[in-house]
């Protein structure tokens, strides 16, 4: 039974992630921070085929391991653990997001310090555990590293790279990002055990 409740909560956050992937980069595309070859568009909202996917599957691992990790490090996250609180959450991850695609800053390096202020806040706001936070670094340097090599081998480019081949505020963009898939992985894990505790 745990299997599929385990199952179940990865294919929530697998669409939670392909939903977030979608409207997020269509922001980014829309304000040409982004930029993929003519060839690599052929999708429904202007993005390569496999970044939703490809997002959906990293939401549904850090989701899973952001409880996972509280559990064996024996720190069990009861910081605003509610549902309203999670929302919250989201629209300041969507915030952040939003704010890198579309608020003209003087230089990256304004907006880079700007968006880490605002990730950090997100933490401290909706987190404030050091596995969470360790977590969100790990993940941010992962997946930067990663995006470096996208862009170096031409799957995609950003526009104004500032940072080797990247912008260089895209590690906050990550951060934020762990950050709140944790705290969805961490409501759902939750209502999962509450409702388990019921039908024992």
């Amino acid at each position: 039974m745990g299997v599929v409740r385990m199952v179940l909560r990865g294919s929530v956050l697998f669409v939670v992630g392909v939903f977030f992937a979608l409207v997020l980069n269509l922001l980014q595309i829309q304000r040409e921070v982004t930029v993929f070859p003519p060839e690599v568009l052929a999708s429904l909202f202007s993005s390569a085929w496999w970044v939703p996917p490809s997002c959906g599957m990293a939401a549904a691992t850090i989701g899973l391991l952001y409880p996972c990790l509280d559990e064996k490090l024996g720190e069990p996250h009861s910081y605003k653990r509610e549902w309203s609180s999670v929302m919250r959450c989201v629209a300041v991850f969507v915030g952040i997001n939003h704010a890198s695609a579309k608020i003209d800053f003087a230089n990256n390096m304004q907006l880079s310090v700007t968006l880490a202020a605002m990730s950090i806040g997100l933490w401290w706001l909706f987190d404030r555990s050091r596995s969470g936070f360790g977590l969100g670094v790990v993940i941010a340097v992962l997946a930067t590293f990663v995006t470096q090599l996208l862009v170096y081998n031409g799957v995609y480019r950003y526009t104004k790279a500032d940072f080797l081949f990247v912008r260089s505020w895209i590690p906050c963009i990550f951060f934020s990002g762990g950050v709140t898939m944790g705290n969805i992985g961490r409501q759902l894990a939750m209502y999962d055990d509450t409702n388990k505790e019921k039908t024992e």
